[in-house]
């Protein structure tokens, strides 16, 4: 069958009435969570009676001084515990984008920096000398080798050339 399209008004009163459903949970939670709070807080927070003499004083202050260890002991567990789920999380990730396989390295662009814009980048502000890297470079003249002066016919001096430095004929004329 055909399902009949709902009217805008009545789409916004119904979404009007959905909220107001949920700011009267969210306030139900709010008011739960102050009585949960207060609660704790009697069982282990008892009402605070100051002794009158000093060593009833020292004795407080020493009993209060190990809760606070106590306590700073469990933050510390839980901190680490959060920090090392959170990893395996993050690592549990990577895996499953590895199994998956959909994942797409980004196309880098090229980009075309000069030798100083390039040490600039890497060293920042402390990069102030400009490089000319071509001005460093040793002048280099060609020199011809005398062998490829020589034009002619290759065949000429085979038998020198062939082998083992020339040994070729010591072998053939003793054979």
């Amino acid at each position: 069958m055909a399902e009949k399209k709902m009217s805008s008004s009545r789409r916004n009163q119904l979404k009007s009435l959905l909220l107001q459903i949920g700011e009267m949970m969210l306030e139900e939670e709010a008011r739960e969570a102050e009585k949960e709070k207060m609660m704790y807080m009697e069982e282990n927070c008892p009402a605070l009676s100051i002794p009158g003499c000093m060593q009833e004083l020292q004795e407080l202050c020493r009993k209060i001084h190990k809760q606070i260890d106590l306590v700073d002991d469990e933050r510390y567990d839980m901190e680490i515990k959060a920090t090392k789920s959170s990893k395996e999380v993050n690592d549990l990730k990577l895996m499953v984008q590895d199994l998956k396989g959909k994942f797409k390295k980004p196309a880098l662009k090229k980009v075309r920096m000069s030798a100083d814009d390039m040490l600039a980048a890497l060293l920042g502000s402390k990069h102030k000398v400009a490089m000319d890297l071509r001005a460093n470079l040793k002048q280099v003249k060609k020199e011809v080798k005398e062998e490829e002066k020589q034009t002619g016919d290759w065949r000429k001096n085979i038998e020198d050339k062939a082998g083992m430095g020339g040994r070729k004929k010591m072998f053939e004329t003793e054979a």
